[in-house]
């Protein structure tokens, strides 16, 4: 089979996008898109992406990890396929559409930047001093000193390979806090089995969890290793936030085609 593919990045979170509106890419197996996301023997990509149709909806996004097999709710994905949609002729400034944890508002601006709002977060768990949280995907929030000199595979794989994790599997976030509006977050993330540059749910999780411990504002500049973001949210009550929009770049890195 011939595909058409685009790579687009978030950050320097990576991902691989097919123009699925047709349904030609239903049959892609969990093998074939393990290939195409392996930076050895395929593209190259943290995950891959199906822009699908979906009556009612913009579009609706269908997420695969980089393992080849269907994954949760990918913020700079959701990102990165909102800019592909406006460049596949779905000219729009906002937009709405359907997700593996459900429908998803976004906003395109003139300069590029890409606004995508987040599922409510009803509840926030301590976990022996950490956090566990969920933005559309399972996170756990640590906060550590020196966070750019931390061994963020080794201690994130623990904990993500731990027994209370193991089965399900989770993604692990090592948070510096900089100032009141600025934090830096670095991500060992389930399914790609390895740190990414960025990771959107990531960094709404530690944005939240910050507040949250009262250490943070609520409008926030989130450093990673691939560039910045923002988040901004409100607070319900003491475990729940709502209006949470998470903005930052989306660009299309390059084209092609390949045989598989």
């Amino acid at each position: 089979m011939q595909i058409q593919f685009y790579k687009y990045q978030g950050t320097g979170n990576d991902f691989i996008v097919l123009d699925n509106r047709d349904g030609k890419y239903d049959k892609l197996t969990n093998k074939e898109v393990k290939t195409l996301c392996d930076r050895r023997f395929g593209i190259g990509a943290d995950g891959l992406m199906l822009l699908n149709t979906n009556n009612g909806y913009d579009f609706e996004m269908k997420y695969y990890n980089s393992n080849g097999l269907e994954g949760s709710m990918c913020g700079n994905g959701g990102r990165c396929l909102v800019k592909f949609a406006w460049e596949m002729g779905n000219k729009k400034s906002k937009y709405t559409f359907k997700a593996s944890d459900g429908i998803h508002e976004a906003e395109l601006d003139f300069d590029g930047i890409v606004s995508l709002r987040m599922n409510d977060v009803k509840e926030i768990k301590d976990y022996h001093g950490d956090f566990v949280v969920d933005t559309g995907s399972p996170h756990y929030v640590k906060m550590v000193n020196d966070v750019m000199t931390y061994d963020v595979f080794r201690k994130g794989q623990e904990i993500r390979k731990s027994n209370a994790f193991n089965q399900d599997g989770i993604n692990v976030n090592f948070v510096e806090q900089q100032s009141d509006d600025e934090i830096i977050v670095r991500t060992y993330e389930r399914g790609v089995e390895d740190e990414t540059l960025s990771c959107g749910t990531g960094v709404t999780a530690s944005a939240i969890v910050c507040y949250h411990n009262e250490i943070g504002f609520n409008d926030v500049t989130v450093k990673t290793r691939g560039g910045k973001l923002s988040i901004q949210f409100d607070r319900l009550n003491d475990d729940s936030y709502t209006n949470i929009w998470l903005r930052g770049p989306a660009e299309r890195v390059y084209e092609g085609s390949i045989e598989i």
